[in-house]
């Protein structure tokens, strides 16, 4: 991967400039700033999304009629039950009554393409089109660990895991997909407190708007999973927010759009009209004069079916932490485009790290070729070009630099296997 200097500096032309490109082009084309681009092959399409408030730019293209302004329609957001049942239906695809992209964890990508999740282990391949979000998940604990002190480090909760399970009892603790963000969050987590999530907890997969209800019931000691659910626990005073994500890794990225790659190469119009769409969407989510419109929009019955009130505070970076602790930090507020884009646009840098991180916990293989890997499913170079559609100028590489974390490690996408011979709890395959 070639790289480029670490900023978020690196569009030209910034939200605001979009806007006085777009009210210009207006004046000259009055069928709007588009007219002279390619017309989609198709007017529709199949996009899946789960009840999590990082779904917001696909929800709001669809509610603020982005996708039909880009010829788009009739594209379909539909609601999926599970991430499970996201990787079936893209399976399927929509010829089959599934779908053909929408918002994937952003491993799921790799996992898909490679055959690791898939039934038969038969590989799908997949493209991620951009990235729709940083920050906006979190930990979180069950109340009646909250006198342990646990927070961002998970340390406190070790000798109380190493008894329970001396005792003969089990640990669950829930993430939503293996090998999904919030398996490498809640992993990460553990590992930096001396918890070996591979020996000393019980994993368990658990859907995102099932994890209170469960939370509730005593089935887990911990989850991780994004908003509003972390927000709902509190409010519902089950268990506490140990930690934010973005409190482990600031800035890091989430969720995609992610498509199927026999769809977009089958329709690289409507594809470069659907990452417009988004795009524009990701920019109005991002606009703080929305954010209560927005949450009232993704909070309806249709969408997420959660009161806004569970949705605007942690948008904001508002957190209530649930164990006497609140704090306001806009750094940790959700992100959907950010400073010129680059919350938006899908560095392969930080493709890098999640394939590095599931090969650590031997989800896939430590021999797979990761630049290999990220090349053939990284479209940045979509992003460029529908970005430029609209008339911006953006300047990005392949690498946002070195990352750094909550516990001091670092990753450099120029030596993955570096950061692999650093890790002392890993379980590589």
């Amino acid at each position: 991967m070639t790289s480029s200097l670490p900023t978020r500096r690196r569009f030209l032309t910034s939200a605001a400039g979009l806007a006085a490109t777009v009210a210009a082009a207006r004046l000259v084309l009055p069928q709007g700033a588009w007219a002279a681009t390619p017309a989609p092959e198709v007017t529709g399409c199949s996009l899946g999304y789960i009840a999590l408030t990082d779904s917001a730019p696909l929800i709001i293209a669809a509610e603020k009629g982005l996708f039909a302004k880009h010829g788009m329609p009739d594209v379909k957001v539909e609601k999926q039950a599970s991430w499970g049942a996201t990787r079936d239906n893209m399976a399927l695809g929509s010829a089959a009554g599934g779908i053909d992209g929408g918002h994937l964890l952003r491993p799921k990508v790799h996992l898909y393409s490679t055959g690791k999740v898939m039934q038969n282990q038969k590989p799908l391949a997949m493209y991620t089109l951009l990235n729709l979000n940083e920050n906006g998940q979190a930990i979180s604990v069950a109340k009646a660990h909250a006198e342990t002190g646990v927070g961002l480090s998970s340390a406190p909760l070790r000798e109380v895991f190493a008894a329970r399970r001396a005792a003969g009892g089990e640990v669950p603790v829930a993430m939503t997909f293996p090998g999904g963000t919030h398996d490498l969050w809640m992993r990460y987590w553990l590992a930096a407190g001396g918890i070996d999530p591979t020996k000393d907890v019980n994993l368990i997969v658990v859907p995102p708007p099932q994890m209170v209800a469960n939370m509730k019931v005593g089935n887990m000691e911990a989850f991780c999973v994004g908003e509003p659910w972390n927000e709902q626990l509190v409010r519902q005073g089950i268990g506490f927010t140990a930690c934010t994500t973005g409190e482990i890794w600031k800035g890091h990225p989430e969720k995609v759009l992610g498509m199927r790659a026999d769809w977009v190469d089958a329709h690289p119009n409507a594809t470069l009209a659907l990452i417009r769409a988004v795009i524009e969407a990701q920019m109005w989510c991002d606009d703080r004069a929305n954010t209560d419109e927005m949450a009232a929009i993704i909070g309806r019955r249709q969408w997420c079916n959660v009161p806004a009130g569970d949705i605007v505070p942690r948008l904001k970076g508002e957190v209530t932490y649930g164990n006497g602790r609140s704090e306001t930090r806009p750094e940790l507020a959700m992100t959907y485009w950010g400073e010129g884009g680059a919350a938006s646009y899908p560095w392969k840098s930080l493709d890098s790290w999640f394939i590095t991180e599931n090969k650590r916990w031997g989800t896939l293989p430590g021999d797979l070729d990761t630049r290999a890997l990220v090349d053939q499913t990284n479209r940045a170079d979509l992003w460029l070009e529908a970005a430029r559609g609209l008339g911006l100028t953006p300047d990005f590489g392949d690498s946002r630099g070195v990352e750094t974390f909550f516990d001091g490690a670092s990753f450099d996408p120029a030596d993955p296997e570096g950061y692999l011979a650093r890790q002392s709890i890993k379980a590589m395959a």
